[in-house]
């Protein structure tokens, strides 16, 4: 039911070009995942998605087990059926919001408990809570709950935390029960190498379907990342597909495909939507600014989306600071399609033997763009 096909490999990089064969279709990659926190990717309809091109779109185990919680979708036929989504669904298992809201949190060998942002309850969410969520969700991917560390830390913080991730997954992988849902582990160690070269390892012998990274995007620089995916990729399985959990960034993301990554995610796109903040081939550009006031050109001229072929930069700021609706929908729907669009783009040139140059002329014009400004 799950199986992951290599097409085409980049001779020079790890750049990697398959397919994911899941229950509710193929999932090209590299792929970005548009994140859907709450059964719904922010000021998008699952319509636009799909014109926008994404194959697969996150939600959240830790929101959705609050509210409206698991059973409630169950009825509804799972997540597929509750949103009106007919493409694959990957569910994060809750462990990354538990770290995100460690002031409420208690981590123990057990689980982690927490009180609810919502009313206060008091919750113990453990590996199998999680698996069971998710399972009742009805994701065609699930991941392991997993134990994330506040950058920086120390060597044994790092090392309790990868223990603790290897336990609790063991302890997922047993309590899974869905063959219709593939389960994916998730490898921990913060910036030591060493650390995540042997969680990795001791994951692929507990041969889940395909592996994340997590614990990156959480602080450090991009050298400190892109020096641990150096490190960590050789330990990854090459028939199992990899995940590059939270990362966003349009440079991460050329990056990580040039590493070997196939799976990518994040709330960037949308949140920077949420603030005015687009992304461009020459930069990120802040509709906000006064300098676009009077500017009758597309949002992005290079871009074929919606919001760039029908509306223009100065009517964008103009609904924005007259607090229309419509102006976080057109920004979120440029946002969106851009990171589609450019993973897909990478995945077509590592298809035609051309990721180098795809690679050299997006980083050159990205990082020295004439729209880098302070946003």
């Amino acid at each position: 039911m799950f199986e992951y096909r290599l097409i085409a490999q980049d001779p020079e990089t790890g750049a990697r070009a398959g397919e994911f064969v899941t229950p509710h279709g193929v999932i090209p990659t590299p792929v970005f995942m548009p994140v859907g926190t709450q059964a719904t990717v922010k000021a998008m309809s699952p319509d636009e998605l799909k014109q926008i091109g994404a194959e697969i779109i996150l939600s959240n185990t830790y929101h959705l087990f609050l509210r409206p919680g698991p059973d409630l979708i169950a009825k509804a036929g799972g997540l597929h059926g509750f949103m009106n989504w007919d493409r694959p669904v990957l569910t994060d298992s809750g462990g990354f919001q538990v770290f995100s809201l460690a002031g409420i949190s208690k981590v123990m060998d057990d689980g982690v408990e927490f009180q609810s942002h919502l009313d206060g309850t008091r919750y113990l969410m453990t590996p199998e809570l999680a698996t069971q969520v998710q399972e009742k969700l009805g994701s065609d991917i699930a991941m392991c709950f997993d134990q994330c560390v506040k950058l920086p830390c120390s060597r044994e913080q790092a090392q309790d935390a990868v223990e603790r991730t290897l336990r609790w997954a063991a302890r997922c992988k047993a309590a899974h029960t869905r063959a219709d849902q593939a389960q994916f582990g998730i490898v921990q160690g913060a910036l030591f190498d060493d650390l995540r070269a042997a969680c990795a390892d001791e994951l692929a012998r507990m041969d889940f379907p395909g592996y994340a990274v997590g614990g990156l995007s959480v602080g450090e620089s991009h050298a400190e990342m892109y020096r641990c995916l150096d490190a960590l990729m050789p330990h990854l399985p090459e028939r199992k597909p990899r995940y590059l959990m939270g990362v966003g960034h349009p440079a991460n993301l050329i990056e990580g495909i040039a590493r070997g990554v196939d799976m990518f995610d994040c709330v960037l796109p949308t949140r920077n939507g949420r603030t005015g903040t687009v992304f461009t081939r020459d930069g990120r550009m802040n509709v906000k600014n006064r300098r676009y006031a009077e500017d009758f050109s597309p949002i992005d001229a290079e871009c074929d989306c919606y919001a760039c072929r029908n509306f223009t930069r100065a009517y964008v700021r103009h609904l924005y600071r007259a607090g229309e609706i419509l102006a976080v929908r057109l920004l979120s729907w440029h946002n969106v399609h851009f990171l589609v669009q450019l993973v897909a783009g990478a995945r077509q040139a590592i298809v035609e033997g051309r990721f180098g140059e795809y690679r050299r002329e997006f980083m050159t014009r990205y990082e020295g763009g004439a729209y880098l400004e302070k946003v």
